[in-house]
Order: structure tokens, then C-alpha cells, then sequence
């Protein structure tokens, strides 16, 4: 191995960790060993592959995401909840279906990569109302498990005891008091780990979510995916 090449690895691992971004706009030098020098490119993902972390390339950047529990560059759920602001396992919960609808409001399965150029609240607040709705108006023809279902049902009744806003505001607040204001609690979240930007209450995806989008998106779908997609299929089918 040759210790340039090694060094050269590291440093893009390094900046990739620190959330720098790697790509013809930023860090071109870098890119460039990792696209030319066959083996910075094997040190490097071998490095990656024993840390547990995933490497996208989108648009000529690159991007890294922890893979599933990891305790080093991810977050564990006490640590998320405590980013967050809430305390309850339930409330975590809600925070990661929230989390996938709004993924979904800038990704949908087409095929084209079409991205939404932005969302604002009240459009991720429906259409949580409108999925959940549909999930547990359906959970007996697609859940396979009780301990699903029950966890579908602490979801959706912890939304339904929240109203969409206080009386009194003006102005939506990151609260997990409200709808609205638990909607904004997860995009100041996400805004935090540079996936959106925000200007005028409109949310805007950055390269690093639609490089997720297209890929990990694409890889980990999961369960909460195919009950979404079968109850999708049950409308179409009337």
C-alpha cells in the first residue's frame, strides 16, 4: 500500500466526516485522487465499509451516511431525541415518519428523480394526516406483525392529541406541543444536518438529501415503504 495513496484516503474520509463536501465545486484535488488513483478509491471505501458508513456520488460530489446503528457518526435515539427536543420513545417515533413523508413529498418512486423545489409546513402536516390516516384505516390487510401495529397506533395517536396550532400564534414555532410546530422541530433538524435549507417558512432540498433520495432512499425503503406502496396499490385498484 502505498503511504501517499493511504494519506490521500484519509483525507477525504476526514472531510467527509466533518461534513465537508468533496466535488468538482469543493475540494476538487481530492475528488480528482478519488477518481483517478485506483487505489485511494479501494482504501477508501475499505475504510468506510469497517466504519459503517455508506459513500454516495451525486452530481459529482460525494457524500457518507452511518449505516444502521452507528454509534460513532450516528445518532443513537436518546442522542436524537435529545437534538430534537422531546423525551418520549413514541415522539421519536413520530419524528422519523415525519422525517420519511417529507422525503417523500420531494421523492416520489417514478423513476425520474423529479424534485419538489420546495415544501412549507402545512403541506407536510396534511400529508402526515393523510398517511397515517390511510396506514391505520389499512393495518390489518398490511402489517404482518401486532408489534407493528400497536407502534403504528401509538404513531398516529400521538399526532392526533397534538392541534395543528395554538390559538395564540402568529407565527409556527418549533414546539412539540402543535402539528405544526412538531413539523418544524424535525426540519430544523434536518436544516441542522444540511439537508434542507429555509427562507420565508419554504424548505428547500440540498444536493446531500436528494443525494439520499437516490440512493440509500432507493437501497433501505424498508416495511414502512411497502405499507404505504399496498395501500397505494388498494386505491388505484377502485
Amino acid at each position: 500500500m502505498d503511504s501517499r495513496s493511504l494519506n490521500k484516503a484519509l483525507d477525504i474520509a476526514a472531510k467527509l466526516i466533518q461534513g465537508e463536501e468533496i466535488g468538482r465545486e469543493k475540494n476538487l484535488p481530492l475528488y480528482e485522487e478519488y477518481n483517478t488513483n485506483p487505489e485511494v478509491y479501494e482504501i477508501l471505501s475499505e475504510l468506510l465499509k469497517k466504519w459503517n458508513l455508506s459513500l454516495y456520488e451525486y452530481q459529482d460530489t460525494l457524500y457518507i451516511s452511518p449505516g444502521e446503528n452507528n454509534r460513532v457518526f450516528g445518532y443513537s435515539n436518546e442522542e436524537l431525541k435529545k437534538e430534537l427536543g422531546i423525551r418520549l420513545n413514541r415522539e421519536l417515533y413520530l419524528s422519523y415518519f415525519v422525517m420519511y413523508i417529507i422525503l417523500m413529498k420531494f421523492y416520489s418512486d417514478t423513476g425520474s428523480y423529479n424534485y419538489t423545489e420546495y415544501i412549507k409546513i402545512p403541506d407536510v402536516v396534511a400529508a402526515v394526516d393523510l398517511n397515517l390516516k390511510n396506514i391505520t384505516d389499512s393495518l390489518q390487510l398490511f402489517v404482518k406483525e401486532e408489534v407493528e401495529e400497536e407502534s403504528f397506533k401509538a404513531i398516529a395517536m400521538v399526532w392526533a392529541d397534538l392541534p395543528v396550532t395554538s390559538r395564540d400564534e402568529q407565527q409556527v414555532r418549533a414546539v412539540k406541543t402543535t402539528r405544526s410546530g412538531f413539523v418544524k422541530l424535525v426540519l430544523n433538524f434536518m436544516v441542522s444536518q444540511q439537508l434542507l435549507s429555509e427562507a420565508q417558512e419554504r424548505y428547500y432540498p440540498k444536493k446531500r438529501l436528494q443525494a439520499l433520495a437516490e440512493n440509500y432512499f432507493e437501497e433501505n425503503k424498508g416495511r414502512l415503504y411497502e405499507i404505504m406502496k399496498g395501500r397505494e396499490e388498494k386505491d388505484a385498484a377502485y
